[in-house]
């Protein structure tokens, strides 16, 4: 299994003074929950605001990611035997061939920019971004294995040309996904139909993705802030066709998804029926929206509130939730 769960794609070879984190081969349970606390929870010791773009904003974005990193090793994870129906039902999801190239991709994109980076401190968070997307990719991958999930052949991703955008729309894939995936996981808990163990194995890669989102959105909010108006502007553009492409990309999926009688073998739309592959009676789209927002705030709130929050996501479900509660009334 060690042999197929590793590649020997390499952070360093795009950001060359990046050095792997300590990571820890046996813990017991005290350390765990050291870790898992100080992975959720910091703030930032200088007093006074985090302005954006300021040499402070920076210094709190990178300590923030570095201190919070939790050293648990992928590789010893211990994955729970299932049941066959609950078995059936995992491998069933039409999610684990594209869950497992998009982490493949994302740690490509985000050290073939973080290389781009003059400032070293900036420079070397997205680079453990990157060295994390990576063991990211190596839970999955160990995880298909364990449970016989067959994955079609994997190319390798060409090098991005312009490494900018491949981060930005990396980036705010992860902000629209892991919003989603906060709630689908929580459903998945309280609904009993995947044991605990593999719920709790899953718990720390969730957290993961909260502060890479984190990272992502004050990184943005601190880069536009230090462009002169000329570069910020070529920049605020840049971002816009970031997100029309991320929407035609998400509706020609959805298109195609209710085109056939049947949905794609692997679909990385999964969000759109998620709910119903992971709740046996399924949930509502106002109901889900409600628990991805509760699940959203859960999750961010133990990090220092002067630190910027994705925002897009979370207004556009909250806006629909209260459009549906006008209509509700009305009817």
């Amino acid at each position: 299994m060690d042999k197929d769960a590793t590649d020997p794609f390499d952070v360093a070879s795009l950001v060359p003074d990046f050095r792997p984190p300590p990571v820890a081969t046996h813990a017991g349970g005290a350390q765990l929950a050291f870790a898992d606390a100080r992975m959720r929870h910091w703030r930032y010791p200088v007093d006074g605001p985090l302005v954006p773009g300021s040499d402070r904003h920076g210094d709190a974005t990178c300590r923030m990611f570095h201190d919070t990193f939790n050293p648990y090793r992928p590789a010893v994870l211990d994955w729970p035997e299932l049941a066959p129906a609950t078995r059936d039902r995992i491998v069933a999801l039409p999610i684990w061939d594209i869950a497992v190239q998009t982490e493949g991709k994302a740690r490509l994109r985000m050290a073939a920019y973080a290389g781009t980076l003059q400032e070293p401190g900036m420079r070397h968070a997205l680079a453990l971004n990157a060295w994390e997307e990576q063991r990211h990719k190596e839970v999955l991958t160990r995880m298909v294995a364990a449970y016989g999930i067959e994955l079609a052949p994997e190319p390798p991703p060409p090098l991005p040309r312009d490494a900018e955008w491949a981060y930005l729309v990396t980036g705010y894939s992860e902000c629209i996904d892991s919003f989603f995936a906060f709630g689908l996981f929580e459903l998945a808990r309280r609904s009993g139909l995947f044991p605990p163990a593999l719920v709790d194995t899953f718990e720390p890669v969730m957290q993961e993705e909260c502060r890479h989102i984190l990272l992502f959105a004050n990184w943005a909010a601190w880069h536009r802030a230090r462009l002169p108006l000329w570069r910020r502007a070529r920049f605020e553009a840049k971002v816009a066709a970031v997100w029309c492409f991320l929407a035609w990309e998400r509706i020609g999926l959805a298109r195609a998804v209710d085109a056939h009688d049947t949905p794609h073998a692997q679909d990385n739309n999964f969000t759109l029926h998620g709910a119903q592959s992971v709740a046996d009676n399924g949930v509502g789209l106002c109901d889900l929206l409600a628990l991805c927002l509760a699940e959203n705030d859960r999750r961010f709130a133990g990090y220092d509130a002067r630190l910027l929050r994705p925002t897009t996501v979370p207004r556009l479900a909250g806006l629909v939730l209260r459009l549906a509660g006008v209509f509700g009334r009305r009817r």
